[in-house]
């Protein structure tokens, strides 16, 4: 039986001592404010180079999660061009304390999302970010919950994205995060997710395995405690199951509740 790697989204300052107060075999953080176009900061005791080492030493794997505000599919110039060179610094803020993965949402392409022209060049600017990207380590695209004319919510659209970058120098760095609240709030089966996905993209990276405050199909993206919400409890634990990828729980609370999270993960699991 292969061990469950585990552990959880935590804050910053000393990543290592929260995957050690959990148990956790790797963590997940920001680099910097999620919401905001300022570069990156680490704001770990020493820097860039005591943190790798620090992770190293612990056995802790390190995952870095970009701005939520990166968006390189979008047409608007005045996002998509910021967005490219905050997606460059993270990665190469992520290197450099020797991250895993830098996990970044889809994004989307404004107004009109299901109009076919405009949802091309998402696709297409897709392409040209990981062409003018330098990845030194696997950028993880993540499925997202909302917006019809997102580019990662729907499995037709992931497909789209994935035919889209294979042309593009640099792919084989391009990776998958499946995020179980939002394959369940976007409206994916979760019973064949796992399935779809790897026929699309190949590969599962990734898996944050966090449980739904809403229904199905409801474009919601709130979490939950695994457990707690509207995804059936074995049909999650199914998922984590079937990738066979590390987990990162991305649900509330601190030390205690994350630790009753990892509990009834390995339970089912």
């Amino acid at each position: 039986m292969v061990k469950l790697r585990i552990g959880a989204h935590v804050a910053q300052a000393d990543p290592v001592a929260e995957a050690q107060a959990r148990g956790a075999d790797l963590v997940q953080f920001f680099l910097g404010n999620p919401q905001g176009y300022k570069g990156p900061e680490v704001e770990y005791a020493g820097g860039a180079d005591a943190l790798r080492e620090a992770a190293l030493e612990a056995g802790v794997d390190l995952y870095v999660h970009a701005p939520y505000i990166i968006n390189v599919a979008t047409t608007n110039n005045r996002i998509r061009i910021p967005s490219r060179k905050l997606l460059q610094q993270h990665m190469d803020a992520a290197a450099a304390i020797g991250a895993k993965g830098l996990i970044v949402h889809g994004g989307h392409v404004d107004k009109a999302g299901d109009d076919p022209e405009l949802l091309e060049k998402g696709f297409d600017n897709w392409r040209k970010a990981v062409e003018a990207t330098d990845l030194k380590i696997p950028l993880l695209i993540e499925n997202t919950a909302g917006g019809d004319n997102a580019m990662a919510r729907h499995l037709e659209r992931i497909g789209r994205v994935w035919d889209a970058i294979s042309t593009a120098e640099g792919f084989e760095q391009v990776g998958f995060c499946l995020d179980t609240c939002h394959a369940h709030a976007g409206g994916n089966d979760l019973a064949t997710v796992v399935e779809d996905v790897r026929r699309i993209t190949g590969r599962i990276d990734l898996v944050h395995a966090n449980d739904s405050r809403d229904a199905f199909d409801s474009g919601a993206d709130r979490h939950t405690s695994l457990g707690a919400g509207h995804i059936d409890p074995e049909q999650l634990a199914a998922v984590v199951r079937e990738a066979g990828a590390p987990v990162v729980c991305e649900t509330p609370g601190g030390v205690a509740e994350h630790r009753a999270d990892f509990d009834w993960l390995r339970e089912r699991v």
